[in-house]
């Protein structure tokens, strides 16, 4: 019987991880955040943004917020009808922008206007959960964390490379299997790789420069496998095959 995806027990062996990467790395040597920004405090501002939206959408906003309050001291000074203004087309917007005037006085008053390097005081910040200080710490600071968005959390657990139920468990089997010299650029070759290739309805299978190393396409049966010039599996032979993205 062919494995299904979701399957935990079957993780990618060491040398296909190496491999994965690798190969990642050729096609983006540097790979960076989609969103926006120009200081640590923008990317802060941005990534609390971008709960249930897009990076796409968030940058449209984003666009005139930093120019018109690109500091703590400024934003807060917009107040809430200002800031509302500027992000009204991004989903929640209301909710998001009380985290965002509550974190800048917290800012203020408690880390000197700078965004603090350190995950404890970073999780204290309204709005900030693990996912996005592992994205502060990484992106902005360097660390060698990774944050498990659903692109991440999906690639991790469709090719074997971190299975694990719960964004946390992706979180620390990532550490614990993806190879030093590529922690550090991780996070945005698998977020890109499940944005783009790996595909929540239908992974592009056809356009995959990292197939041979995932264990979800292994257990592909000839019949679902794309055929030259497609990118998807067949979605009746995988049905056929009991086995589902």
């Amino acid at each position: 019987m062919s494995r299904s995806p979701k399957d935990a027990g079957f993780p990618m062996n060491d040398h296909d991880i190496d491999t994965f990467f690798a190969t990642l790395k050729a096609a983006n040597p540097s790979p960076a955040s989609e969103l926006q920004y120009a200081s640590v405090f923008e990317l802060l501002a941005a990534v609390l943004l971008s709960a249930q939206a897009t990076d796409v959408g968030v940058n449209r906003a984003t666009r005139t917020l930093f120019v018109a309050a690109p500091t703590p001291e400024r934003m807060l000074a917009l107040g809430t009808a200002g800031v509302e203004a500027h992000v009204r087309t991004i989903g929640l917007y209301r909710n998001k922008t009380r985290h965002l005037l509550e974190t800048c006085r917290i800012l203020i008053e408690q880390h000197g206007g700078q965004v603090p390097r350190d995950r404890a005081a970073l999780e204290a910040l309204p709005g900030v959960g693990r996912k996005t200080a592992n994205v502060i710490l990484n992106v902005a600071f360097g660390e060698p964390t990774l944050a498990v968005d659903t692109h991440v959390f999906r690639v991790s657990n469709r090719t074997g490379l971190a299975p694990g139920k719960t964004p946390l468990a992706v979180e620390l089997k990532l550490l614990e299997r993806v190879p030093a010299k590529y922690l550090d650029d991780a996070h945005h070759w698998l977020i890109l790789h499940g944005r783009y290739v790996c595909l929540a309805r239908m992974p592009q299978c056809g356009r995959c420069a990292v197939s041979a190393t995932c264990d979800w396409f292994k257990a592909l049966p000839d019949a679902a496998r794309p055929r030259g010039g497609e990118a998807a599996p067949n979605a009746k032979a995988l049905r056929d095959a009991g086995m589902a993205p």
